[in-house]
């Protein structure tokens, strides 16, 4: 009866199979419609680049480098693949970028740790020591990328970026040597000697190769040693 009413009594004219296939077809597109525009949700960031990198340092950490695409980056962040084209042309420029950014990262982190610092120059290197090896330790595949990039002589911002993420203890070592606390006229060995300790630091720690001893008394230790290795000879 309400077939009847709908069709105006014409009921017995209209083949069921068609209504079922229609009403069904009607169905699917209702269906569709609403998938679209729940999975086409504008996107949100008011940054690209910004949301870019930050879901790229996050995937180098757990995928490494080598795991990381510029799609599956776009995908993740809900926008289109070609939508991170404007702010990097390619993976390359993508992870060179993310090196800049790190460098300035670590950079900010120790200049703002050594002008908290005071009294000895045992006591600021130990400071820079435990800023340098927090960061390594925490952000091991992002260092590893911005050691592997920054003496890449088709990007100067890298380098650039280097010298400033290490002028604070570059200059903290320099004038150690300038006051005679540090027997040694070449800053460039003394800065290297420094580093490869605190890298190793950093590995001994990440791999709970300290039996048990606290981060911070290992490093202070540590440094401690190195600065007694470097101290001038006294003649008897």
């Amino acid at each position: 009866m309400l077939l009847q009413r709908l069709t105006g009594g014409r009921a017995k004219d209209i083949k069921l199979g068609t209504i079922y296939i229609l009403v069904n077809v009607k169905n699917v597109v209702i269906a569709y419609s609403g998938a679209m525009r729940a999975t086409a949700t504008p996107y949100h960031h008011g940054n690209l680049r910004a949301a870019l990198l930050d879901q790229a340092e996050r995937k180098i950490e757990q995928v490494g480098v080598t795991g990381l695409s510029l799609r599956e980056l776009a995908r993740e962040v809900g926008v289109s693949h070609g939508a991170p084209r404007p702010h990097f042309a390619d993976k390359q420029a993508l992870l060179d970028a993310l090196a800049v950014r790190g460098l300035e990262r670590l950079g900010a982190e120790l200049d703002a740790g050594l002008a908290q610092a005071s009294g000895s120059f045992d006591e600021r290197l130990t400071v820079f020591a435990r800023g340098y090896v927090r960061f390594a330790t925490e952000h091991p595949a992002l260092l590893a990328l911005m050691f592997a990039r920054k003496d890449n002589p088709d990007r100067p911002e890298l380098r650039a970026a280097n010298e400033r993420a290490f002028a604070a203890p570059s200059a903290l070592i320099a004038a150690a040597i300038a006051d005679g606390e540090i027997d040694s006229d070449d800053p460039d060995r003394i800065a290297m000697a420094v580093l490869a300790t605190l890298q190793g630091l950093a590995a001994i720690i990440a791999s709970d190769m300290t039996g048990g001893r606290p981060a911070d008394r290992v490093i202070a230790g540590t440094i401690q040693t190195l600065i007694h290795g470097l101290r001038p000879r006294r003649e008897d």
